[in-house]
């Protein structure tokens, strides 16, 4: 049995513990706040932007078509995985890394091998687990997190489009954590370039079409809607990868807190039990000294 001096020792440690963990599960959920504000406001404007590129590229001739819905192909591909800087946020960060790993190895096995799959991570976590696991990283970007805001994302987005329309990919992914509750994220893989057919709108896909009065002409509407829809899309995978991160690691506080109760309680009946024995001790010898003096 450990001492008393031991028993106290974690006691206070524990507890420590628990004011820490505590404290970053009331952060945690002050910051999801205003991520949940910003991505619950963000996706119905994004849907509806997409609704309306849908119907208006619906009835456009392929001559039409914008450089951003070519299919090109699967040679060389762009892999996106959105984590975060921070840890202590559950398999968060873990996720994601493997859910890229997965993809490139179940899919894109032989162009990897053949140096065509380029990685491009943000978040500092999901950058040291796949160096870790040997896998090369062509861009890295941490500090896009830090402060997040159209304005920072804008740059990073049209870096993407401009390598889908040159040519250096012919399909971009990405990879993140799509935001549903505090304790439910669900992992996504989606296709950011090329624009599927799902995306264009297909004719009779969309189950109310609405004839529009174009002005200008439909084709101008289409050359400035489809970037920024896809600007508009990046922006809302990043925002829901930030909400699902303090979501996640509020449960995960919030988890810890209660092992470290559900320890301290474990803790403080060890520390009673150790202290009954020491009591019961030195009354045995008191009482076996006493006996030995009238002896």
């Amino acid at each position: 049995m450990p001492s008393l001096k031991d028993v106290r020792t974690r006691i206070d440690s524990v507890r420590s513990t628990q004011q820490i963990t505590s404290a970053m599960k009331m952060v945690a959920a002050s910051k999801l706040r205003k991520a949940q504000n910003a991505i619950l406001t963000m996706r119905p404007y994004a849907a509806k932007l997409t609704e309306i590129m849908q119907n208006i590229s619906a009835g456009m001739d392929e001559s039409a078509e914008s450089v951003y819905t070519r299919q090109r192909g699967d040679e060389r591909i762009l892999i996106i995985g959105i984590a975060s800087n921070r840890g202590l946020c559950g398999p968060f960060n873990a996720n994601v890394a493997k859910a890229v790993m997965q993809r490139i190895n179940d899919k894109y096995a032989l162009q990897y091998k053949a140096g065509n799959v380029e990685i491009f991570t943000i978040g500092k976590k999901i950058f040291d687990f796949l160096k870790s696991r040997r896998f090369t990283v062509a861009h890295r970007n941490d500090a896009l997190l830090e402060n997040l805001s159209f304005d920072e994302v804008l740059p990073v987005a049209e870096g993407l489009m401009k390598d889908f329309a040159e040519n250096k990919y012919d399909r971009i992914e990405i990879v993140y954590n799509q935001f549903k509750n505090a304790a439910v994220q669900i992992l996504k893989s989606e296709e950011f370039l090329p624009i599927t057919q799902k995306e264009k709108g297909e004719v009779g896909q969309s189950p109310q079409k609405v004839d529009f009065i174009f002005q200008p002409s439909k084709e101008d509407i289409v050359k400035e809607l489809i970037p920024k829809s896809l600007k508009i899309q990046f922006y809302k995978a990043l925002l829901d990868s930030l909400a699902s991160e303090h979501g996640a690691r509020m449960t995960a506080m919030h988890m810890a807190t209660d092992n470290a109760q559900e320890l301290l309680k474990e803790l403080k009946l060890s520390y009673n039990k150790a202290r009954q024995a020491a009591i019961t001790n030195e009354i045995l010898e008191i009482v076996g000294g006493a006996e030995a003096l009238n002896g």
